[in-house]
């Protein structure tokens, strides 16, 4: 079994944004600052644009397939949000992965929907639920209850939208590093300012620590025993070692810190 846990950044969609609200005149960040004062308009204070509106900049994977564990970004700093989406979509094709998001459901998976739909991007074995192959009638990557797309918010929540964690918390809790580096909305003015690889650090953290979470569900569902545990983080941690970059060498020993303090609580 292959397994994607993935996480997307976004930025504001400026094209989108200039041909609806017709600001032809107005620059990029014009643009962005114009949109953020609509929003707020809208949702009496917050700037969080609706989810047709975000452009993908970034989409990290962890994978682990047979005996291989690896994280990687797709996204480049003058790439196209429609290669980056033909890539993942690509993935899921290759290898019918199961894939792992936190939050994926209310947030990564519409916003790549949407995208996807704008570039008109093909993903028949993603979009499958059925109708060519019977075992997706009853596991497909669509129904919120089927395991072929696990969100770990939404299931460890009970599927009760007012029980959701942040991903920051709950990773910290259970020793492992938590956010690093940046913050959700810091990811278009790093972008803007050409701190593109920045925020690429940032999104393969953010799935690590969803990849982590999701080694602790499945030893909490009993799909792995504590030595089977151990052995998968253990392989998470010498993949990292063997990278020598500099984010996954933070990543690594900010884990040995939050676990030593675990362990002295």
């Amino acid at each position: 079994m292959t397994v994607f846990v993935f996480d997307i950044e976004t930025i504001p969609d400026v094209d989108g944004g200039r041909r609806l609200l017709g600001l032809d005149g107005l620059d990029d960040e014009g643009v962005v600052q114009a949109m953020s004062a609509l929003r707020r308009q809208q949702t009496g204070g917050s700037e969080f644009q609706k989810l047709h509106l975000h452009r993908v900049a970034v989409i990290s994977i962890a994978m682990r397939s047979a005996d291989r564990f690896r994280v990687w970004s797709l996204g480049e700093a003058a790439g196209s949000e429609a290669d980056i989406l033909q890539r993942f979509f690509e993935g899921i094709e290759r290898y019918t992965p199961t894939l792992v998001s936190w939050n994926g459901s209310g947030f990564d998976l519409p916003v790549l929907h949407y995208r996807a739909m704008l570039h008109g991007i093909r993903a028949p074995r993603y979009w499958e639920t059925g109708v060519t192959d019977q075992a997706f009638r009853w596991n497909n990557y669509l129904n919120r209850f089927h395991e072929r797309h696990t969100d770990l918010m939404d299931v460890l929540a009970g599927y009760q939208p007012r029980a959701g964690c942040a991903l920051d918390e709950l990773a910290t809790l259970c020793g492992f590093p938590g956010k690093m580096g940046m913050a959700g909305d810091q990811v278009w003015p790093a972008i803007r300012d050409g701190e593109f690889d920045r925020v690429r650090s940032y999104c393969e953290t953010d799935v690590l620590n969803t990849y982590l979470l999701y080694l602790r569900y499945q030893l909490m569902r009993g799909h792995l025993d504590d030595e089977g545990y151990g052995r998968e983080c253990e392989l998470v941690r010498s993949t990292l070692r063997e990278q020598k970059r500099p984010h996954l060498d933070e990543f690594l020993q900010a884990w040995a810190a939050n676990a030593d303090v675990e362990r002295e609580g």
